[in-house]
């Protein structure tokens, strides 16, 4: 159910998006209260991975505005977005494929790092602490996603499953507040995509908010307290799960009969 308008952490009213002639999105309008889990569905190219990157600044919205606990987000670029605490995933991986999945973590970590660079260059003893205690939030954070056997491998050698892990990893080590996950169980097979599930429900008792993008209806409809549904870069549909598979537009331009009669 959604929730009362004072709970809105995240507004997106009236987004408008566009590239050259064509329009990704046209006068989108939700809002993500806080500690739900949002969901943006819809099929290919309905606008749903435009409108995350113009939420964290990697595109310019051409309309509208987002606002996040307040704070104009338009104009912001990405490193200053996610310093209020919107930190995000990708479609695809990005993560430094050559160093190790502990190395990957502490990038991550030391976004938040409280160092300033003379104390870095001078060696003070708090740098050395600080380090130590980054090494072991680095640990706990991989045992929280399932790698805490996977320190000292080298990402490139992580199964993609696991690099999907890591990538969580990395945002959850920027201490999100609001949490965009692109996609996150795409390429996972149906263990991996349970396994992930149950790293999300435990991501929420941590007080994070989260807002997700992805094809897996299985996952959505298991995780969502909302879904907002796309189809041509115009939300069709906005509500619970269960309101969202009987919807008869949704049906009709995303989810199909044959998902219909798959879950009846």
């Amino acid at each position: 159910m959604s929730q009362s308008p004072a709970s809105a952490e995240l507004i997106v009213k009236d987004l408008t998006i566009r590239f050259g002639g064509l329009t990704a999105v046209e006068g989108m309008t939700f809002e993500v209260n806080r500690g739900e889990v949002l969901s943006l569905i819809g099929p290919n190219g309905a606008g749903k991975t435009s409108a995350f990157n113009a939420i964290t600044g990697y595109i310019q919205a051409n309309g509208g505005s987002m606002t996040y606990q307040g704070t104009l987000l338009n104009g912001l670029k990405p490193n200053q977005i996610a310093e209020l605490g919107l930190v995000r995933t990708f479609q695809k991986t990005s993560v430094f494929m050559g160093q190790t999945v502990l190395d990957n973590v502490l990038h991550g970590l030391h976004l938040v790092s409280k160092q300033r660079p003379l104390a870095i260059i001078f060696g003070l003893p708090s740098v050395a602490r600080e380090e130590m205690e980054l090494a072991a939030e680095a640990h706990r954070i991989l045992g929280f996603v399932g790698l805490s056997g996977r320190a000292d491998w080298a990402a490139s050698s992580l199964p993609y499953g696991e690099l999907r892990l890591l990538e969580v990893a990395i945002a959850l080590a920027a201490k999100p507040k609001l949490l965009l996950l692109d996609e996150p169980v795409s390429g996972m097979n149906p263990s991996e995509t349970a396994s992930f599930m149950k790293i999300l429900a435990e991501i929420r008792k941590l007080d994070i908010t989260v807002l997700l993008v992805e094809h897996d209806m299985k996952m959505v409809m298991g995780v969502s307290d909302r879904v907002v549904c796309l189809n041509q870069g115009k939300i069709i549909a906005n509500g619970s799960p269960a309101e969202i598979q009987g919807n008869p537009e949704v049906i009709r331009a995303y989810l199909g009969e044959r998902y219909v009669r798959a879950q009846g």
